[in-house]
């Protein structure tokens, strides 16, 4: 019900009630339904609230006073079976993101979760570094749940997916009237996670302003709403993740290098699955069987070419590309329990078979065949890291600008090569 522009929430009254109540004092009955707000079963009070509405009415008042109280009641009810709900999912997510139950047996998934176990009860920042499609998500998840804040809130925010005014807002919120369209006070998600994790995906595209504004949130534990003029404390535990080379970014100047070493106490690197391909076998029947039971069919298996395919292939998007490729397979696999390689993508299928060095030189100059050698390796590397210049560089075993200056000599361009 609504009073004055006023919200009041639930009013109850009779459809045969005398005309009293209609054309009441809206003072007065402001004051009675607060009365019933402040305390329901305090029915004498609450009457006397109402006398002025309708003294002659007194009847019909104790009777709906009587049915305000009900119905607090049951909305209490419903409010402590929502809080036992949310603490029974609190528990799920505790048990879904235990880190054994992390799909990965592999040693550098095991190093990567003695760490994780070391740092569960700090409360210093992780910066979580990993490629695309590593799992960077569900490791800081994982942080958080098994973290005596795990109780509070956990908020995702991707950086890359803000301009730096609408990142500000969201981070930190704004008061009314900050800008056009600001018509009252927000909350930005470090207000909302007070006592919980924040989690900035993709940091490494947050400009340099905003850089400057999460430095003082690190350092002195306030925030400042955009067109506040008050600071506000927080207590928030802050994750970051990012696919790009950070330090390479601090030595460029693209990177404070105060907020780097700020961000950066605890480095959590989540490992490319190529550097864990025993771990492909577990994945593959996870997301297998995950699939099948969420379709409601028979679980299926990849025969035993499909499995040396899938093992074989690079994956540069990693456990994300993988998750796809299952999916994928389930839905154009019909009802055979055993999935052929031959539907597999062509990427996965014929992956290695262009790779191999053709029609190499057996005369000329030698340095024209070491060069000739060196593009295609260099071409071909480019293909399979997705154009990852420092993964390249390293397997190369030379520098990042030196593969760049090689990339250039060759005249390597990216949208020719995937064309």
């Amino acid at each position: 019900m609504k009073i004055d522009n006023e919200f009041l929430g639930t009013v109850c009254a009779w459809l045969f009630l005398p005309g009293e109540l209609t054309s009441a004092d809206k003072d007065s009955l402001k004051k009675a339904v607060i009365a019933i707000g402040i305390n329901a079963n305090d029915v004498e009070r609450a009457v006397e609230a109402l006398k002025p509405v309708a003294d002659s009415n007194l009847y019909y008042m104790q009777e709906l006073v009587q049915l305000v109280a009900q119905e607090i009641e049951t909305l209490h009810s419903e409010i402590t079976s929502r809080e036992d709900r949310i603490n029974a999912l609190n528990k799920q997510l505790g048990v879904r993101y235990r880190y054994d139950n992390i799909i990965g047996k592999s040693k550098p998934m095991q190093e990567c979760y003695t760490l994780l176990d070391k740092i569960k009860n700090s409360d210093s920042t992780v910066m979580i570094s990993g490629e695309n499609g590593t799992g960077k998500e569900l490791i800081a998840s994982a942080i958080h749940y098994n973290s005596p804040r795990k109780e509070k809130a956990f908020l995702i925010i991707n950086c890359a997916a803000f301009n730096e005014n609408l990142l500000d807002s969201e981070l930190f919120g704004h008061v009314k009237g900050a800008f056009t369209g600001a018509m009252k006070d927000k909350k930005g998600v470090f207000e909302a996670a007070d006592k919980g994790t924040i989690f900035l995906d993709e940091i490494g595209d947050m400009s340099s302003t905003m850089q400057v504004k999460l430095l003082r949130v690190l350092q002195e534990g306030t925030i400042l709403p955009v067109g506040a003029t008050e600071a506000r404390k927080v207590d928030v535990r802050v994750l970051t993740a990012t696919n790009k080379d950070l330090k390479a970014m601090v030595e460029t100047g693209e990177f404070r290098e105060d907020l780097y070493y700020r961000i950066n106490v605890i480095n959590v690197h989540v490992p490319a699955l190529r550097d864990r391909k025993e771990d492909i076998p577990l994945l593959v029947e996870h997301f297998l069987t995950k699939g099948c039971e969420e379709k409601g069919i028979a679980t299926k298996r990849l025969a035993k070419r499909a499995i040396e395919k899938v093992f074989d292939y690079a994956w540069p998007g990693n456990v994300r590309e993988l998750q796809n490729e299952m999916e994928r397979l389930l839905v154009l696999s019909g009802e055979d329990p055993t999935i052929p390689m031959e539907i597999l993508s062509p990427r996965i299928r014929e992956f290695g078979e262009h790779t191999k060095v053709q029609g190499v030189r057996v005369a000329g100059k030698l340095k024209d065949a070491l060069e000739e050698l060196e593009k295609t390796m260099i071409k071909e590397g480019l293909k399979r890291t997705n154009w990852n210049k420092s993964r390249l560089a390293k397997e190369l075993g030379i520098s990042r600008a030196g593969l760049i200056m090689k990339v250039e000599k060759y005249a390597l361009d990216k949208r020719k090569i995937y064309a």
